[in-house]
């Protein structure tokens, strides 16, 4: 049984006369569609961002919820532990933010980040915010910040060359390591 039948893909679906193996990854479809993505600036638009903190923290992959703002995992995510803290409130710019809101999100990252690495051990992060879709923002109209955990060669022929980045763990399994590592108020 090759390895694309052993992971649910159909008989052939992995293995082309070409020799080349292939990586199904379904699930970022919705993203690329856009299928998360608020049709507009209100709240009442699909904004994945404020239904996340009505769910249940393991379907929201919520990891930590805060007063103001809350830590969620991305579902889309560049590195495994990929956070990204969003303040309750929908807002799409960084001064909008009150500034207790401010002080939380700061709070939050800082708390994610301590987090990270005692979960991951990682050799560096990424830490910031795409304002605006000309900036990349996917979600331009929740203000996000992304914490991103980096290791030397993580970037390797298969983001670069494939276009398709392969993640160690499900999102569960993050969710539970961090979740588990978030530091004590």
């Amino acid at each position: 049984m090759s390895g694309a039948e052993q992971q649910g893909a159909p008989a052939g679906a992995g293995t082309d006369p070409d020799g080349v193996q292939r990586l199904w990854t379904p699930h970022r479809m919705a993203y690329i569609k856009g299928e998360d993505r608020p049709t507009g600036p209100a709240a009442d638009d699909g904004c994945p961002f404020c239904r996340a903190p009505g769910l249940p923290d393991g379907e929201g992959l919520v990891v930590h919820r805060g007063e103001l703002a809350y830590a969620v995992l991305n579902r889309y995510p560049y590195n495994s532990g990929h956070l990204l803290i969003c303040p309750y409130r929908h807002v799409s710019g960084y001064t909008d933010l009150d500034e207790d809101e401010t002080a939380e999100v700061a709070r939050l990252t800082r708390q994610g980040i301590e987090a990270m690495q005692a979960a991951y051990r990682p050799q560096g992060y990424n830490v910031g915010m795409n304002l605006g879709s000309a900036a990349g923002a996917g979600i331009a109209a929740h203000l996000h910040q992304h914490i991103v955990p980096r290791w030397g060669g993580d970037t390797n022929y298969m983001p670069v060359i494939g276009q398709t980045k392969v993640l160690p763990e499900m999102l569960e399994q993050s969710r539970a390591a961090l979740t588990e590592h978030w530091p004590a108020p």
